[in-house]
């Protein structure tokens, strides 16, 4: 369960979902992602996947999910695997977007 180790847990406030007390995680939220002049793109072959994608470009398969938010229309919501041949925009200067990110999860 390490994957959810940074996802903070939080205590239920009534007995609306659950009862009242009761542990749960709570739910990332994501940032828009800008177009920027240093973005690139690259055309997907058989086998790409995002978290190794991410891997590639950012040294950090976790980071997978920026390349999923870059890339809307491409991405089935919940999939790794992006469509052989698909256009993808791979955001290169992910340091605003790691801050935006912290700033939504920071509440």
């Amino acid at each position: 369960m390490a994957r959810y180790s940074e996802i903070p847990i939080t205590k239920t406030l009534n007995n609306n979902i659950r009862n009242e007390g009761m542990n749960y995680y709570t739910q990332n939220k994501y940032p828009i992602i800008p177009f920027q002049s240093s973005d690139i793109y690259i055309a997907t072959e058989f086998g790409d996947r995002l978290d190794n994608l991410a891997n590639q470009f950012y040294g950090d398969i976790t980071k997978y999910w920026i390349i999923a938010i870059a890339n809307p229309n491409q991405i089935s919501l919940g999939s790794l695997i992006p469509p052989v041949g698909a256009q993808l925009r791979i955001p290169i200067n992910i340091n605003s977007i790691m801050a935006a990110y912290d700033a939504l999860n920071s509440e």
